[in-house]
């Protein structure tokens, strides 16, 4: 009995001494916080955050914090980087500062901390929402030593007052959150993110750890060299998220209806569709709501309190889809988003490697789905113009960047990790577009050749761009000044395709022969590699072609995996329509288009109203044509006992039906048509879209006053006769034709004449 006796008091004095070992490693001054071993490490994380285990690299940065080093962090969106320097903060002595760059990033920080802790105290934030007396109950747990971490936006941190305040405080160590703000060539410069070094040094010198989710090489080095870190501890995380699935689709006229579906595809599945502009989101938000989806817009106009709230709603289940502008995300801690919409391309890889990092943070499921047009692009372009030169052209290096990744048909997950400065081995990933659905090899080997001869002749000084104007044998104003239309290798290639070019350097740049130098603006550099193989250019070099996008506005195209169109239903209507084409006299298009076909062939619509919802189709071409074609799907589906898909309509908004009224009315009246675009602030390329969009539903107008004003004799009826005679109505191809002799505004005038008088 003595002997348990004894060991039980032993046991408790063992228990007691951890106890206090505990306690006072959790609160020591950092001087001491070296003599941390893993497991007490462990156990503070379980202490403080019920984690049992640390994720991927967090115990070794968060040890090298500890012992008072600078910090470098490069790890992927959901893989931990917070808890990176909440721990430490929570385990040393003083008061964290932690430098964050959004109002709703800080919330959601704080909040969360406070969720682990006894008291709300541990955790403040400081920025511009607060008032007099709010700041100064902050500034009072902070200098009484309850506030471990204080989140401060970086424009707050600039203010001498709060300069001065930091003076007194015993501060632990700054952490710089979302650093690749620092950099112009981060995907979200902040000029305010310039001034942290200068700072830190006025309030004194402390450990710094800087963190990112996104950064190249380039921004890596920037970040760094601005914060005075040169010699930091770098933990660089694998950016390759295995569970997220990428796509790139064109953007068509149908884009609204097709996110509808998919949306509801993945009914009671979180996730975030982004939009460049506020007005976008909030049309989207309300056509969502309006096809009843449980949506909410989110965007800097907003005001704080409902944009506040719609982000809580969101990570609370409240609804299920948050439209947002790039604001929108950015820490959030939410891990079962399913997927991650783009409705507008963004204006660099870094901001679409981040917000598609939204997606899937637990491992789960993750489509990231990004909608591409050359437009987006060219308005992107625009609105750098009020930027200096410097910031013009790495703003369109950017973009190029963006461009080169929607149009490549190589695995998607392969050009980001290398654009990351990340080699990923396989070429085919398994989980992307390209992948699964990859595209035929063909020979470059001689393209690649001389790809290489030019850069190195024009002594590798120049671009892609460059680089293949002199190939192709196009003399430029620039060319001609630096006498590079005189050089050898001027016209080498004059036969081939720029954009099969663009693909041999792009894959080439992956393949590892030539890079791209971004310290100047992707001048092309041939690489030791690069320069062995021309001495000897084995084995074949192949390639996938770029996909094409037209510049053209795209005809609707059934979004993939709203459910493949069934192919003997589509081959009954496509021979309906070819019926019906011959007893009215007109061209099959005339009558519905193919993508409209393909979608009745998907969706089985077997109601009037059901049929007005198939893109291209509208009211009125529904009651026109459509009694025999809902005759044919209904007997193919009750011969077949198809189950059809449910809820597949998408119901347009209001708004939207204002502005084709108002063109119908204007129409009616004889406004001219450029009067009536101005009206509306639209270009005329836009009205035109607007137009075609009004026939193509089904609805008469008669243009032909304008076309009476506009248009020389005989134009009309030669343009009337190409589409009468077509059997394909194919803009881009009738453009072609017709291009050489007319321009694409009478083109389209008449095309929209022509399907208004044919087929409606």
């Amino acid at each position: 009995m003595r002997f348990f006796i004894g060991k039980y008091l032993q046991l408790q004095k063992k228990t007691v001494i951890l106890c206090i070992e505990q306690k006072v490693a959790l609160s020591a001054p950092q001087s001491l916080t070296t003599m941390i071993d893993p497991d007490r490490l462990k156990t503070a994380l379980t202490l403080h955050f019920g984690f049992s285990t640390f994720k991927g690299q967090q115990q070794e940065i968060i040890q090298s914090l500890l012992d008072g080093e600078d910090v470098f962090v490069l790890m992927p969106t959901g893989g931990g980087k917070s808890l990176c320097y909440q721990l430490p903060a929570l385990m040393s002595d003083g008061t964290a500062i932690v430098i964050s760059p959004l109002i709703a990033l800080m919330k959601n920080q704080v909040d969360a901390i406070r969720n682990f802790a006894e008291n709300d105290g541990v955790a403040h934030f400081l920025n511009s929402t607060l008032t007099k007396a709010a700041i100064e109950s902050v500034k009072k747990d902070v200098i009484e030593g309850r506030t471990k971490l204080l989140y401060v936006a970086p424009e707050s941190l600039t203010k001498d007052e709060n300069v001065e305040f930091l003076r007194t405080v015993k501060i632990s160590f700054f952490a710089v959150d979302e650093a690749h703000c620092i950099s112009e060539w981060g995907h979200d410069f902040r000029p305010e993110y310039r001034k942290i070094r200068p700072i830190i040094s006025r309030v004194g010198n402390r450990p710094v750890i800087a963190l990112t989710a996104t950064a190249t090489p380039k921004v890596q080095h920037d970040i760094q060299k601005n914060l005075g870190m040169l010699d930091a501890k770098v933990y660089k995380s694998s950016f390759n998220r295995e569970n997220l699935y990428y796509e790139v689709r064109p953007k068509t006229k149908d884009i609204d209806a097709s996110i509808i579906r998919f949306v509801k595809q993945h009914s009671g599945k979180s996730g975030i569709i982004y939009c460049l502009s506020r007005k976008k989101v909030e049309e989207m938000a309300e056509l969502l709501k309006v096809n009843h989806i449980r949506a909410l817009p989110y965007h800097a106009g907003m005001e704080t309190t409902v944009r506040s709230e719609n982000q809580d709603a969101f990570l609370h289940e409240k609804v299920d889809v948050i439209v947002a502008t790039i604001a929108f995300g950015m820490g959030i801690d939410k891990p079962d988003v399913r997927y991650v919409i783009h409705y507008d391309i963004p204006k660099s890889l870094e901001s679409y490697y981040q917000e598609t990092g939204r997606a899937g943070r637990d491992g789960g499921e993750g489509k990231c789905i990004a909608f591409y047009t050359r437009k987006d692009l060219q308005k992107l372009d625009k609105l750098m113009l009020s930027k200096t030169p410097a910031e013009q052209e790495i703003g369109r290096q950017l973009l190029a960047e963006t461009a080169a990744y929607a149009e490549s048909s190589v695995c998607r997950r392969r050009i980001l990790l290398h654009y990351f400065g990340e080699n990923y081995e396989n070429d085919n990933c398994g989980n992307c577009d390209n992948c699964k659905h990859p595209k035929t090899f063909v020979e470059a080997t001689e393209e690649l050749c001389a790809v290489m001869d030019t850069a190195l002749a024009l002594k590798e000084k120049y671009k892609a761009e460059y680089i293949i104007c002199v190939m192709i044998g196009r003399a430029t104003d620039e060319i001609r000044e630096n006498g590079h239309d005189d050089i050898e290798m001027f016209g080498c290639m004059p036969n081939s395709d720029e954009r099969m070019l663009a693909a041999v350097i792009r894959q080439a740049d992956i393949a590892g022969y030539i890079k791209r130098d971004l310290e100047n603006y992707g001048i092309l550099k041939v690489t030791a590699k690069g320069k062995k193989y021309l001495k000897k250019p084995t084995p074949q070099f192949k390639i996938v072609e770029d996909s094409e996008y037209n510049d053209q506005e795209q005809e609707p195209q059934q979004i993939a995996g709203s459910g493949a169109a069934d192919e003997v239903l589509y081959n009954i209507l496509v021979d309906l329509r070819k019926k019906i084409a011959r007893k009215n006299d007109v061209p099959p298009y005339v009558v519905f288009q193919e993508p409209s076909l393909e979608a009745m062939a998907t969706t089985y619509p077997i109601t009037m109203e059901e049929l007005s919802f198939i893109p291209g189709v509208g009211t009125g071409k529904a009651k026109r044509f459509g009694d025999e074609f809902l005759k044919a799907i209904k007997d193919y589906v009750d011969e077949n006992e198809i189950v059809r898909p449910e809820d597949f309509k998408v119901r347009m908004m209001p708004n939207k039906s204002k502005l084709k009224v108002y063109l119908i009315t204007g129409i009616d009246r004889k406004i001219a048509l450029d009067e009536l675009a101005e009206a509306k602030g639209l270009d005329f390329n836009e009205l035109l879209d607007e137009l075609e969009a009004i026939v193509a539903a089904g609805i008469k107008i008669n243009i032909d006053y304008f076309l009476q004003d506009v248009l020389e004799e005989g134009v009309e009826d030669d343009i009337m006769d190409y589409f009468s005679e077509t059997e394909e109505d194919n803009l881009e191809e009738a453009i072609q034709e017709l291009g050489e002799d007319y321009t694409e505004e009478e083109i389209r005038l008449v095309r929209i004449k022509f399907l208004s008088d044919m087929g409606n």
